[in-house]
């Protein structure tokens, strides 16, 4: 007996049309495994705790260096994002668009080789630069997929399909950690002969990102299937964009309820993109975590958030979208909170003290040679497990949410706007984060301020209804 969406429409997709293969939407999903690498390995674990500790050779400025250059990304892609979804509505076929930014992000992490240790000032600029291209590659590629997935799957089952996608990108995360990890860091002669003590290890993490992105974004371009073309050549199809765009920001007012969630996603977004960006960073600078501790330890939050993103596509499809994103936000704030509880006074000696739970304070002489053997770092790393259980979930059901409430014939712009609520701040909390940091001279003060964008976002949720929204006449 064929289920029917709460659309009333049996076993057909939002968009109308029967739901695609499941060949097709596994490929589909596996724009998020190409992706994920570039976000585990270049904008979290490695390659940004490197940056700070290495490049730059000052954890403090390295961190505040990283929040202007995320928060400069984060600008370029609020801006640019929702002409993105309005030209994907008008020129049909999404799969180019995709090609054109994936080949962006994927020279862009190539370039990254460059980043050698102590680098010059105007090196630190390129650098900066090269991380910058990455993530307008990588986010308006994004764009052009989360397009695609209401004509992939029936209403009903869109949770699903799209927690999937975020566990098989955790998992894609998960085994490139594994990879350079068994590779690169942890062998005493890392593979092709790289050069640790010019931390050719760590730099690596960018080319090798680059291929794998290449290799695995080839299943979406062969086997799922693409909207049919307009008639529109691609300069038609970007002037009418803008003019849809603008349209259907005049018209916001009629899709209250819509923007309201857009808002609130914006905000809440915004804090767990910043959670992320600088969680290894803030490890490198409290704990002096090496490669390898920070490898293990992504590896470790991978695993949850894999766990987290296929429960939570679970949820969504049961007690819906809203409930299960305030759910994990809830989880993301206690954890977050947890996180900054903890204090660590100096990186050795037999005087160090740290204090966990703010109020807990007690000795804790420097361990030997093994790895989260403090009570610090044990209780930094049971909050960073919560935010990885907690952050799967929010991200899939927030994805979900937005084709449950967008008008069918608007959703590519919808989902501009979407790209645009996930970045339209995001170079505020970076920016606040960064500023914060070098004016206390503080990390964990610089991290606390994501508290805030969290607890907004929380709040400014609660109203949302969950329901489609009619096209305005």
């Amino acid at each position: 007996m064929a289920s029917r969406d709460l659309d009333g429409e049996s076993g057909l997709t939002i968009t109308g049309g029967a739901p695609a293969p499941r060949l097709g939407q596994f490929s589909w999903a596996l724009f998020d495994w190409a992706n994920q690498p570039y976000f585990t390995l270049v904008t979290t674990f490695i390659f940004a705790p490197y940056f700070t500790s290495h490049v730059v050779g000052d954890a403090i400025r390295g961190q505040e260096l990283w929040g202007y250059g995320q928060a400069i990304a984060g600008l370029c892609i609020a801006l640019l994002s929702p002409v993105m979804g309005a030209i994907a509505d008008a020129a049909g076929p999404r799969k180019p668009w995709i090609v054109l930014f994936q080949a962006l992000s994927a020279l862009a992490c190539a370039g990254l080789w460059l980043a050698m240790p102590g680098a010059a000032d105007r090196d630190l600029i390129l650098i900066l630069g090269l991380v910058v291209l990455a993530s307008l590659g990588a986010e308006f590629a994004t764009v052009f997929n989360n397009a695609m997935l209401p004509g992939l799957a029936s209403r009903a089952r869109l949770g699903r399909l799209s927690g999937r996608a975020w566990a098989l990108g955790y998992l894609g995360g998960l085994i490139s950690l594994g990879f350079i990890l068994g590779g690169f860091s942890l062998p005493e002669v890392p593979l092709f002969g790289l050069d640790k003590a010019s931390h050719e290890h760590d730099r690596m993490v960018g080319p090798f990102s680059a291929i794998w992105m290449v290799i695995f974004i080839l299943p979406l371009l062969l086997f799922t299937p693409d909207a049919p073309p307009s008639g529109l050549g691609r300069r038609q199809a970007v002037r009418l964009g803008l003019r849809q765009l603008m349209a259907t920001l005049r018209e916001v007012r009629h899709y209250r309820n819509v923007m309201l969630f857009l808002i609130a996603r914006m905000i809440y977004f915004d804090g767990l993109s910043a959670v992320f960006a600088f969680g290894g960073i803030y490890a490198a600078g409290s704990f002096g975590w090496t490669t390898t501790n920070l490898g293990i330890f992504g590896i470790i939050l991978t695993i949850f958030a894999a766990v987290g993103a296929v429960i939570g596509g679970w949820l969504d499809d049961r007690i819906g979208s809203k409930k299960t994103i305030i759910f994990a936000v809830i989880g993301l704030i206690v954890a977050t909170l947890g996180i900054v509880s903890i204090a660590v006074e100096g990186l050795g000696g037999p005087d160090r003290r740290d204090t966990i739970l703010f109020f807990i304070h007690y000795a804790q002489p420097t361990p030997g040679d093994g790895m989260f053997t403090t009570l610090a770092e044990q209780i930094f790393l049971l909050f960073g497990i919560m935010i990885g259980v907690f952050g799967g979930p929010a991200q899939a059901a927030s994805r979900t949410m937005l084709s449950r409430l967008a008008p069918v014939e608007k959703i590519g712009e919808f989902y501009g706007l979407y790209a645009l609520s996930g970045k339209a701040t995001a170079f505020i909390a970076p920016f606040a984060v960064a500023w914060v940091t070098g004016a206390v001279q503080s990390q964990r003060a610089g991290i606390a301020v994501i508290l805030v964008f969290l607890t907004l976002g929380l709040l400014l949720m609660l109203p949302v209804r969950e329901e489609r929204a009619e096209t305005a006449s």
